[in-house]
């Protein structure tokens, strides 16, 4: 195990890329919740917004990858 007083960031050292992964990480899993829940209450709500809160999902975690892929790229070109 590498010492904490070592141990550098994955991204960088200034710590804001990491906030915007965590930020972007949970307001996906917040959109999973939303669309598991509403799958499992079923009803007239289900049947009109289930696809569509799936699509908002798999959106946001496309933008998160993006995000995370230009943070490496911009920390590699640095």
């Amino acid at each position: 195990m590498i010492p904490a007083a070592t141990q550098t960031s994955i991204l960088s050292g200034s710590g804001w890329p990491e906030a915007i992964m965590i930020i972007g990480l949970i307001g996906v899993a917040a959109i999973l919740f939303w669309g598991v829940i509403t799958m499992g209450r079923g009803g007239a709500y289900n049947k009109s917004k289930s696809n569509k809160i799936m699509r908002y999902r798999i959106i946001a975690q496309a933008v998160v990858l993006l995000i995370f892929i230009s943070l490496l790229w911009f920390r590699q070109s640095a």
